[in-house]
């Protein structure tokens, strides 16, 4: 048996087809991951991320040490309530994990990282923290997170939970935050839709989840999520990156702070000699021109050599089946390239990603 978040029982009694992920029972879908996708894209849906991994950072000099332990750089966090999008390298340069950095004040970040690398997450940072001295890591397992994505998702948050969200939460640019009594409301996801992803204590997950369903905002599960992030170009640690790989190879650059060049943050120096000796792979779309149905692991054929699929699904949205590819560097959008299909190579196009951004095509 897997662990359950304070929202499993719900999950069950709404006929969901639960399935293990990363160690957790989740939803995989309600009844049709179709219309779930569609559900985000086109009105509101939620999904229970309760499984993520919520830490706090505290001490007097939390943010010298999170200048060490992420690549991008939290100097960029001026405002409490900013959030920032990063990596967590190993001396190698590869991936630990990706994650978000939330700045709630001088004294306390709160980081929101991956459940499948919690105990690895956990130790490093850990680790790195007494390594520095004078900052206290704390895992927050009270706390849950239900994100309500899509073009309606922030209004029929605000008919679920209150008007008196609608102030302090509706003038939040995007990956901003807020904290509301005893709700975090940020304005972060993984859709490429607008919305929330709010954290709350765990014993009121289910009573807001129910408010939220009440509001119209319908279930989600696992399986919209990942075709939704797909066509939104978001990478999936695991698949599209691991700690064999540098977020330079990854699609990840714009994740990387190189300046101020005075900043050692661990990982940076294998970076460095990346560049120095040029990058010979780099993270592309694909959109496949023949029928078929790109997935994972499938081998691409470049003129400048061979690639792999990292992540591939059929796109809802854009009825045609997608792919994130690490191909040889140099490859550009508008190549044709092909790829291993049960055998047969069919043709695929490269494009320029994400493929989709709220409800609209970005393929041109």
């Amino acid at each position: 048996m897997g662990q359950r978040t304070p929202l499993y029982d719900t999950h069950i009694a709404a006929g969901a087809k639960m399935v293990d992920f990363g160690g957790w029972e989740m939803p995989l879908h309600y009844g049709s991951q179709l219309e779930e996708h569609h559900q985000v894209r086109r009105d509101a849906g939620m999904f229970d991320v309760s499984h993520m991994v919520i830490s706090d950072f505290k001490g007097d000099r939390v943010r010298d040490f999170l200048k060490i332990l992420v690549a991008n750089n939290v100097d960029k966090l001026k405002t409490p309530g900013r959030a920032l999008y990063s990596c967590m390298l190993n001396r190698q340069g590869g991936v630990i994990d990706d994650l978000i950095v939330y700045f709630l004040g001088e004294q306390w970040f709160r980081i929101v990282s991956n459940a499948a690398t919690h105990d690895k997450d956990l130790a490093w940072m850990q680790a790195a923290a007494k390594e520095f001295g004078a900052v206290t890591v704390t895992e927050r397992p009270e706390l849950a997170m239900i994100a309500v994505q899509g073009p309606k998702a922030k209004e029929k948050t605000y008919a679920a939970v209150g008007e008196h969200l609608r102030e302090p939460a509706g003038a939040l640019k995007p990956f901003h935050s807020v904290t509301i009594g005893e709700l975090m409301v940020a304005t972060t996801g993984y859709t490429g839709e607008d919305g929330f992803e709010i954290i709350l204590p765990a014993k009121a997950a289910t009573f807001t989840w129910q408010m939220l369903h009440d509001a119209g905002v319908k279930p989600c599960g696992l399986g919209a999520r990942d075709t939704l992030r797909l066509e939104a170009g978001m990478a999936l640690y695991g698949s599209d990156m691991d700690e064999t790989l540098t977020p330079l190879e990854s699609g990840l650059a714009w994740t990387v702070a190189l300046e101020p060049r005075d900043r050692k943050f661990i990982g940076r120096e294998a970076l460095e000699r990346q560049l120095a000796a040029g990058l010979k792979r780099q993270l592309v779309g694909l959109v496949l021109e023949d029928k078929g149905v790109l997935r994972s692991h499938m081998k691409v054929y470049c003129k400048r050599g061979e690639g792999e699929t990292t992540s591939g699904s059929f796109s809802p949205s854009l009825n045609k089946s997608i792919a994130l590819a690490r191909v040889p560097a140099g490859v550009v959008a508008g190549e044709h390239v092909e790829v291993e299909v049960r055998g047969k190579r069919l043709r695929a196009r490269v494009v320029k990603y994400p493929f989709v951004r709220n409800g609209k095509s970005c393929l041109g």
